[in-house]
Protein backbone atom coordinates (compact mmCIF):
# COMPACT_ATOMS: atom_id res chain seq x y z
CA UNK A 1 0.00 0.00 0.00
CA UNK A 2 1.68 2.98 -0.94
CA UNK A 3 1.52 6.42 0.54
CA UNK A 4 -1.41 8.22 -1.74
CA UNK A 5 -3.54 5.05 -0.90
CA UNK A 6 -3.28 5.62 3.18
CA UNK A 7 -3.86 9.45 2.24
CA UNK A 8 -6.88 8.49 0.30
CA UNK A 9 -8.33 6.17 3.03
CA UNK A 10 -7.85 8.53 5.57
CA UNK A 11 -9.43 11.34 4.37
CA UNK A 12 -12.38 8.77 3.07
CA UNK A 13 -12.22 7.94 6.93
CA UNK A 14 -12.28 11.42 7.71
CA UNK A 15 -15.10 12.69 5.75
CA UNK A 16 -17.16 9.59 6.61
CA UNK A 17 -16.65 10.21 10.58
CA UNK A 18 -17.18 14.26 9.93
CA UNK A 19 -20.52 13.79 8.08
CA UNK A 20 -23.04 16.61 9.28
CA UNK A 21 -25.59 13.69 9.18
CA UNK A 22 -24.18 11.97 11.82
CA UNK A 23 -23.51 14.96 13.67
CA UNK A 24 -25.87 17.81 13.50
CA UNK A 25 -29.40 18.19 12.81
CA UNK A 26 -30.67 18.78 9.31
CA UNK A 27 -29.82 21.42 7.17
CA UNK A 28 -26.46 22.57 9.64
CA UNK A 29 -23.80 22.26 8.40
CA UNK A 30 -19.76 22.60 10.06
CA UNK A 31 -19.25 25.41 8.05
CA UNK A 32 -22.10 27.56 10.25
CA UNK A 33 -20.61 26.49 13.07
CA UNK A 34 -16.97 27.42 12.05
CA UNK A 35 -18.26 31.06 11.19
CA UNK A 36 -16.20 33.68 13.04
CA UNK A 37 -17.58 36.43 10.77
CA UNK A 38 -20.35 38.04 13.75
CA UNK A 39 -17.98 37.10 16.41
CA UNK A 40 -19.87 34.55 18.21
CA UNK A 41 -17.47 31.26 18.85
CA UNK A 42 -19.00 27.79 18.87
CA UNK A 43 -17.08 24.59 20.10
CA UNK A 44 -14.33 23.49 17.47
CA UNK A 45 -13.05 19.71 17.58
CA UNK A 46 -9.70 21.29 17.09
CA UNK A 47 -9.81 22.64 20.61
CA UNK A 48 -9.60 19.03 22.12
CA UNK A 49 -5.81 19.37 21.72
CA UNK A 50 -5.42 22.16 24.32
CA UNK A 51 -6.64 19.87 27.70
CA UNK A 52 -3.02 17.79 27.03
CA UNK A 53 -0.89 20.72 27.83
CA UNK A 54 -2.92 21.60 30.52
CA UNK A 55 -3.07 17.88 32.20
CA UNK A 56 1.28 18.04 31.99
CA UNK A 57 0.77 21.26 33.85
CA UNK A 58 -2.11 19.47 36.32
CA UNK A 59 0.10 16.72 36.74
CA UNK A 60 3.48 18.70 37.71
CA UNK A 61 1.14 20.79 40.05
CA UNK A 62 -0.36 17.84 41.61
CA UNK A 63 3.77 16.55 42.09
CA UNK A 64 4.74 20.00 43.43
CA UNK A 65 1.42 19.77 46.22
CA UNK A 66 1.69 16.15 47.22
CA UNK A 67 5.63 16.66 47.66
CA UNK A 68 5.89 20.70 49.41
CA UNK A 69 2.85 20.24 51.01
CA UNK A 70 0.85 16.97 51.16
CA UNK A 71 4.03 15.27 52.73
CA UNK A 72 4.77 17.67 55.30
CA UNK A 73 0.93 17.55 56.57
CA UNK A 74 0.94 14.06 56.94
CA UNK A 75 4.28 13.56 58.34
CA UNK A 76 2.74 16.36 61.03
CA UNK A 77 0.12 14.54 61.87
CA UNK A 78 2.07 11.28 62.07
CA UNK A 79 0.79 9.49 59.48
CA UNK A 80 2.66 6.45 58.56
CA UNK A 81 4.81 6.01 55.98
CA UNK A 82 5.73 2.50 56.85
CA UNK A 83 5.34 0.08 53.95
CA UNK A 84 3.65 -3.18 54.79
CA UNK A 85 5.79 -6.45 56.23
CA UNK A 86 6.28 -8.76 53.02
CA UNK A 87 5.11 -12.20 53.43
CA UNK A 88 8.03 -15.30 53.55
CA UNK A 89 8.63 -16.92 50.22
CA UNK A 90 6.29 -20.30 50.42
CA UNK A 91 5.27 -22.05 47.18
CA UNK A 92 2.13 -24.02 48.39
CA UNK A 93 1.00 -20.58 50.48
CA UNK A 94 1.17 -18.80 46.68
CA UNK A 95 -0.54 -21.28 45.23
CA UNK A 96 -3.10 -21.46 47.36
CA UNK A 97 -3.59 -17.64 47.23
CA UNK A 98 -3.81 -17.53 43.43
CA UNK A 99 -6.38 -20.17 43.61
CA UNK A 100 -8.56 -18.44 46.23
CA UNK A 101 -7.97 -14.90 44.68
CA UNK A 102 -6.23 -13.56 47.46
CA UNK A 103 -9.86 -14.14 49.96
CA UNK A 104 -9.26 -16.35 52.94
CA UNK A 105 -10.09 -19.54 52.47
CA UNK A 106 -12.78 -21.23 54.88
CA UNK A 107 -11.33 -22.78 58.51
CA UNK A 108 -11.26 -26.26 57.12
CA UNK A 109 -8.69 -25.17 54.06
CA UNK A 110 -6.31 -23.27 56.52
CA UNK A 111 -6.23 -26.21 58.60
CA UNK A 112 -5.27 -28.59 55.81
CA UNK A 113 -2.47 -26.01 54.77
CA UNK A 114 -1.20 -25.66 58.83
CA UNK A 115 -0.84 -29.66 58.70
CA UNK A 116 0.43 -29.49 54.76
CA UNK A 117 3.31 -27.12 55.63
CA UNK A 118 3.52 -27.65 59.21
CA UNK A 119 2.38 -24.29 60.62
CA UNK A 120 0.04 -22.91 63.01
CA UNK A 121 -3.32 -21.90 61.61
CA UNK A 122 -2.10 -18.18 63.34
CA UNK A 123 0.90 -18.47 60.82
CA UNK A 124 -1.15 -19.21 57.99
CA UNK A 125 -3.57 -16.30 58.59
CA UNK A 126 -0.84 -13.72 59.12
CA UNK A 127 1.21 -14.66 55.90
CA UNK A 128 -2.00 -14.25 54.34
CA UNK A 129 -2.73 -11.00 55.30
CA UNK A 130 0.90 -9.82 54.70
CA UNK A 131 0.50 -11.51 51.15
CA UNK A 132 -2.74 -9.43 50.40
CA UNK A 133 -1.29 -6.27 51.47
CA UNK A 134 2.41 -6.76 49.78
CA UNK A 135 3.24 -4.64 47.48
CA UNK A 136 0.64 -1.92 48.35
CA UNK A 137 1.71 2.10 49.01
CA UNK A 138 2.24 3.75 52.30
CA UNK A 139 -0.62 5.50 53.94
CA UNK A 140 1.30 9.00 53.55
CA UNK A 141 1.02 8.02 49.82
CA UNK A 142 -2.70 7.53 49.93
CA UNK A 143 -2.67 10.74 52.06
CA UNK A 144 -1.09 12.32 49.51
CA UNK A 145 -2.63 11.41 46.41
CA UNK A 146 -6.66 11.82 48.22
CA UNK A 147 -5.26 15.86 49.57
CA UNK A 148 -4.50 16.45 45.50
CA UNK A 149 -8.23 14.92 44.13
CA UNK A 150 -9.64 16.60 47.15
CA UNK A 151 -8.18 20.33 46.32
CA UNK A 152 -9.12 19.69 42.61
CA UNK A 153 -12.88 18.12 43.24
CA UNK A 154 -13.63 21.30 45.90
CA UNK A 155 -12.80 23.66 43.52
CA UNK A 156 -13.76 21.87 40.27
CA UNK A 157 -17.69 22.45 41.94
CA UNK A 158 -17.19 25.58 43.21
CA UNK A 159 -16.51 26.89 39.40
CA UNK A 160 -18.81 24.94 38.03
CA UNK A 161 -21.78 26.39 40.31
CA UNK A 162 -20.53 29.60 40.20
CA UNK A 163 -20.73 29.33 36.18
CA UNK A 164 -23.83 27.82 35.56
CA UNK A 165 -25.21 29.87 38.62
CA UNK A 166 -26.83 32.82 35.97
CA UNK A 167 -27.42 29.80 33.10
CA UNK A 168 -31.35 28.91 32.29
CA UNK A 169 -30.45 25.24 31.97
CA UNK A 170 -29.49 24.97 35.29
CA UNK A 171 -32.94 25.73 36.07
CA UNK A 172 -34.87 24.54 33.29
CA UNK A 173 -33.09 21.36 31.06
CA UNK A 174 -35.08 21.99 28.16
CA UNK A 175 -32.81 25.30 27.73
CA UNK A 176 -30.23 21.73 26.71
CA UNK A 177 -31.98 22.22 23.34
CA UNK A 178 -33.30 25.26 22.08
CA UNK A 179 -31.38 26.84 19.38
CA UNK A 180 -29.45 23.52 19.03
CA UNK A 181 -26.54 23.83 17.55
CA UNK A 182 -26.01 27.00 17.31
CA UNK A 183 -25.48 27.59 20.74
CA UNK A 184 -22.67 30.40 21.23
CA UNK A 185 -19.46 29.15 23.85
CA UNK A 186 -18.97 31.90 26.14
CA UNK A 187 -15.50 32.20 27.71
CA UNK A 188 -16.54 30.80 31.30
CA UNK A 189 -17.75 27.97 30.15
CA UNK A 190 -15.03 27.11 27.53
CA UNK A 191 -12.48 27.34 30.39
CA UNK A 192 -14.55 25.47 32.58
CA UNK A 193 -14.71 22.64 30.09
CA UNK A 194 -11.15 22.42 29.28
CA UNK A 195 -10.18 22.39 33.13
CA UNK A 196 -12.57 19.46 33.44
CA UNK A 197 -11.16 17.45 30.68
CA UNK A 198 -7.57 18.28 31.50
CA UNK A 199 -7.96 16.75 34.98
CA UNK A 200 -9.44 13.44 33.22
CA UNK A 201 -6.79 13.29 31.06
CA UNK A 202 -4.55 14.06 33.49
CA UNK A 203 -6.34 10.95 35.86
CA UNK A 204 -5.66 8.77 32.84
CA UNK A 205 -1.92 9.43 32.42
CA UNK A 206 -1.04 8.70 36.44
CA UNK A 207 -3.45 5.32 36.12
CA UNK A 208 -0.87 3.04 36.25
CA UNK A 209 1.23 5.06 38.75
CA UNK A 210 -1.43 6.04 41.78
CA UNK A 211 -2.73 3.76 44.54
CA UNK A 212 -4.75 0.65 42.90
CA UNK A 213 -8.04 0.90 43.77
CA UNK A 214 -10.12 -2.21 44.09
CA UNK A 215 -12.54 -0.86 41.89
CA UNK A 216 -9.94 -0.36 39.28
CA UNK A 217 -11.65 -1.52 36.58
CA UNK A 218 -14.86 0.47 36.71
CA UNK A 219 -12.45 3.24 37.16
CA UNK A 220 -10.77 2.62 34.28
CA UNK A 221 -14.56 2.44 32.58
CA UNK A 222 -15.53 5.50 34.52
CA UNK A 223 -12.69 7.62 32.92
CA UNK A 224 -13.04 6.06 29.46
CA UNK A 225 -17.21 7.01 29.44
CA UNK A 226 -16.66 10.49 31.21
CA UNK A 227 -14.31 11.70 28.39
CA UNK A 228 -16.15 10.36 25.37
CA UNK A 229 -19.14 12.42 27.01
CA UNK A 230 -17.10 14.93 26.78
CA UNK A 231 -15.31 14.93 23.59
CA UNK A 232 -18.92 14.16 22.06
CA UNK A 233 -20.27 16.82 23.14
CA UNK A 234 -17.81 18.87 22.85
CA UNK A 235 -18.03 17.77 19.26
CA UNK A 236 -21.42 18.51 18.71
CA UNK A 237 -21.69 21.33 20.64
CA UNK A 238 -23.84 19.43 23.57
CA UNK A 239 -21.94 21.45 25.89
CA UNK A 240 -25.05 22.85 27.83
CA UNK A 241 -25.73 19.36 28.94
CA UNK A 242 -22.10 18.67 29.60
CA UNK A 243 -21.46 21.40 32.21
CA UNK A 244 -24.50 19.92 34.10
CA UNK A 245 -23.15 17.04 34.11
CA UNK A 246 -19.60 17.46 35.22
CA UNK A 247 -20.95 20.15 38.34
CA UNK A 248 -23.65 16.74 39.25
CA UNK A 249 -20.52 15.13 39.74
CA UNK A 250 -18.35 16.87 41.43
CA UNK A 251 -21.09 17.84 44.01
CA UNK A 252 -20.20 14.71 45.40
CA UNK A 253 -16.61 13.84 44.88
CA UNK A 254 -15.32 16.17 47.63
CA UNK A 255 -16.81 14.93 50.29
CA UNK A 256 -15.85 11.31 49.69
CA UNK A 257 -12.26 12.88 49.24
CA UNK A 258 -12.79 14.88 52.24
CA UNK A 259 -13.63 11.82 54.57
CA UNK A 260 -10.83 10.11 53.43
CA UNK A 261 -8.33 13.02 54.74
CA UNK A 262 -9.97 12.98 58.26
CA UNK A 263 -9.81 8.96 58.54
CA UNK A 264 -5.86 9.22 58.05
CA UNK A 265 -6.17 12.07 60.33
CA UNK A 266 -7.63 9.32 62.84
CA UNK A 267 -10.86 12.16 63.03
CA UNK A 268 -13.31 8.98 63.05
CA UNK A 269 -16.46 10.30 64.19
CA UNK A 270 -15.92 13.78 61.84
CA UNK A 271 -15.66 10.76 59.05
CA UNK A 272 -18.38 8.83 60.23
CA UNK A 273 -20.43 11.96 60.03
CA UNK A 274 -19.21 12.74 56.34
CA UNK A 275 -20.04 9.45 55.95
CA UNK A 276 -23.94 9.68 56.39
CA UNK A 277 -23.73 13.21 54.55
CA UNK A 278 -21.59 11.85 51.22
CA UNK A 279 -24.35 8.76 51.18
CA UNK A 280 -27.28 11.22 51.11
CA UNK A 281 -25.53 13.78 48.48
CA UNK A 282 -24.96 10.46 46.15
CA UNK A 283 -28.43 9.26 46.58
CA UNK A 284 -29.60 12.69 45.53
CA UNK A 285 -27.02 13.45 42.66
CA UNK A 286 -26.75 10.69 40.78
CA UNK A 287 -29.77 7.87 41.84
CA UNK A 288 -32.28 11.13 41.54
CA UNK A 289 -31.08 14.21 40.07
CA UNK A 290 -28.78 12.76 37.10
CA UNK A 291 -31.06 10.04 35.88
CA UNK A 292 -34.43 11.64 36.38
CA UNK A 293 -33.55 15.52 35.70
CA UNK A 294 -30.25 15.21 32.29
CA UNK A 295 -31.24 11.52 31.30
CA UNK A 296 -34.91 11.85 31.16
CA UNK A 297 -33.92 15.13 29.25
CA UNK A 298 -31.80 13.73 26.60
CA UNK A 299 -33.93 10.96 26.43
CA UNK A 300 -37.11 12.42 26.04
CA UNK A 301 -37.14 16.55 25.58
CA UNK A 302 -34.06 16.54 22.90
CA UNK A 303 -35.61 15.22 20.14
CA UNK A 304 -38.98 16.22 20.30
CA UNK A 305 -37.59 20.21 20.73
CA UNK A 306 -35.04 19.45 17.84
CA UNK A 307 -37.55 17.85 15.91
CA UNK A 308 -35.63 14.99 14.30
CA UNK A 309 -33.38 11.97 15.89
CA UNK A 310 -29.70 13.10 14.97
CA UNK A 311 -27.45 9.90 15.16
CA UNK A 312 -25.21 11.08 17.73
CA UNK A 313 -28.27 11.12 19.99
CA UNK A 314 -27.62 7.22 20.24
CA UNK A 315 -24.52 7.62 20.76
CA UNK A 316 -24.59 10.48 23.67
CA UNK A 317 -27.46 8.50 25.31
CA UNK A 318 -25.66 5.57 25.70
CA UNK A 319 -22.72 6.79 27.16
CA UNK A 320 -24.72 8.84 29.92
CA UNK A 321 -26.67 5.40 30.91
CA UNK A 322 -22.97 3.29 30.94
CA UNK A 323 -22.43 6.03 33.57
CA UNK A 324 -25.79 6.01 35.49
CA UNK A 325 -24.63 1.95 35.53
CA UNK A 326 -21.64 2.62 37.11
CA UNK A 327 -23.38 4.74 39.25
CA UNK A 328 -25.56 1.55 40.52
CA UNK A 329 -22.98 -0.71 40.61
CA UNK A 330 -21.14 2.13 43.07
CA UNK A 331 -24.51 3.10 45.46
CA UNK A 332 -24.33 -0.74 46.00
CA UNK A 333 -21.22 -0.72 47.85
CA UNK A 334 -22.24 2.20 49.26
CA UNK A 335 -24.95 0.60 51.09
CA UNK A 336 -23.08 -1.91 51.84
CA UNK A 337 -20.83 0.22 54.17
CA UNK A 338 -23.92 1.98 55.12
CA UNK A 339 -25.34 -1.28 56.52
CA UNK A 340 -21.64 -1.99 58.08
CA UNK A 341 -22.07 1.92 60.04
CA UNK A 342 -25.58 0.81 61.35
CA UNK A 343 -24.73 -2.45 62.42
CA UNK A 344 -21.60 -2.75 63.46
CA UNK A 345 -21.58 1.12 64.62
CA UNK A 346 -18.20 2.20 62.80
CA UNK A 347 -17.41 2.59 58.93
CA UNK A 348 -14.78 0.23 58.64
CA UNK A 349 -13.74 1.26 55.43
CA UNK A 350 -14.56 2.80 51.64
CA UNK A 351 -15.06 -0.32 49.51
CA UNK A 352 -14.75 1.70 46.12
CA UNK A 353 -11.32 3.09 47.73
CA UNK A 354 -8.19 1.43 47.36
CA UNK A 355 -7.39 -1.55 49.55
CA UNK A 356 -6.98 0.48 52.59
CA UNK A 357 -6.13 -2.99 54.92
CA UNK A 358 -2.54 -2.51 53.77
CA UNK A 359 -2.21 -0.59 57.19
CA UNK A 360 0.79 -1.96 59.53
CA UNK A 361 -1.22 -2.17 62.13
CA UNK A 362 -3.79 -4.65 60.74
CA UNK A 363 -0.91 -6.60 59.33
CA UNK A 364 0.49 -7.14 63.18
CA UNK A 365 -2.58 -7.97 64.45
CA UNK A 366 -2.17 -11.10 63.83
CA UNK A 367 1.51 -11.51 64.49
CA UNK A 368 1.75 -12.20 68.20
CA UNK A 369 4.92 -14.42 68.71
CA UNK A 370 7.08 -14.63 71.44
CA UNK A 371 10.17 -13.29 70.98
CA UNK A 372 12.95 -15.65 70.45
CA UNK A 373 15.18 -16.20 73.17
CA UNK A 374 13.24 -14.19 75.91
CA UNK A 375 9.63 -16.91 75.78
CA UNK A 376 10.92 -18.46 79.42
CA UNK A 377 8.78 -16.92 81.95
CA UNK A 378 7.76 -13.66 80.80
CA UNK A 379 5.12 -12.93 77.86
CA UNK A 380 5.81 -8.87 78.57
CA UNK A 381 4.61 -6.04 76.64
CA UNK A 382 8.22 -6.77 74.45
CA UNK A 383 6.85 -10.27 73.52
CA UNK A 384 3.52 -9.20 72.09
CA UNK A 385 2.62 -6.78 69.50
CA UNK A 386 1.63 -3.72 71.02
CA UNK A 387 -2.32 -3.62 68.52
CA UNK A 388 -2.90 -7.15 69.84
CA UNK A 389 -5.18 -5.86 72.22
CA UNK A 390 -7.10 -3.40 70.18
CA UNK A 391 -9.34 -6.40 69.17
CA UNK A 392 -10.21 -9.59 70.42
CA UNK A 393 -8.55 -12.16 67.78
CA UNK A 394 -12.08 -13.87 67.39
CA UNK A 395 -13.74 -11.07 65.77
CA UNK A 396 -11.41 -11.01 63.10
CA UNK A 397 -11.01 -14.84 62.64
CA UNK A 398 -14.39 -14.70 62.49
CA UNK A 399 -14.59 -17.97 65.37
CA UNK A 400 -15.74 -17.97 68.52
CA UNK A 401 -15.04 -20.26 71.28
CA UNK A 402 -11.80 -21.48 72.50
CA UNK A 403 -10.29 -22.70 69.33
CA UNK A 404 -6.78 -22.88 67.61
CA UNK A 405 -6.53 -19.33 66.96
CA UNK A 406 -6.76 -18.02 70.53
CA UNK A 407 -2.96 -17.31 71.82
CA UNK A 408 -2.95 -19.32 74.72
CA UNK A 409 -0.32 -20.71 76.98
CA UNK A 410 -1.02 -23.75 75.78
CA UNK A 411 -0.51 -23.05 72.23
CA UNK A 412 2.97 -21.39 72.78
CA UNK A 413 3.94 -24.51 75.42
CA UNK A 414 3.32 -26.37 72.55
CA UNK A 415 5.77 -24.10 69.53
CA UNK A 416 8.27 -24.27 71.83
CA UNK A 417 8.72 -27.72 72.78
CA UNK A 418 8.11 -28.26 68.66
CA UNK A 419 10.91 -25.88 67.89
CA UNK A 420 12.92 -27.46 70.62
CA UNK A 421 12.11 -31.39 69.30
CA UNK A 422 13.52 -29.48 66.11
CA UNK A 423 16.50 -28.11 67.49
CA UNK A 424 17.61 -31.27 68.66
Amino acid sequence: MDAATVVETWSGVRKWFWNPALWLPPNTTWEMLLDRTDGVYYPDFYDLWIPFPIALGLLTLRFLWERFVAAPIGRRWQISEALPRRALPNETLETAFRRHRKVLPAHHVVVGLAKQIDWSERQIERWWRRRRVQGKPSELKRFRETSWRFMFYVLAFWLGLYVLWDKPWLWDTKHFWYAYPMQPMTSDLYWYYMLEMSFYWSLVFSLFMDVKRKDFVENVIHHIVTLSLMVVSWSGNMTRIGTLVMCTHDAVDYILELAKLLKYLKWHKVCDALFVLFTVVWFLTRILFYPFRIIRSALFEGHVIIGCFTNIYYMYNGLLLVLQVLHIIWFYMILRMAYNFVTKGSNEKDTRSESETATNSEDEFVSYKPVVGHQSNNVSNNNITPCLTTSPPTQRSGHTGSNSHSPNASDRSNGRLKRTAKSK
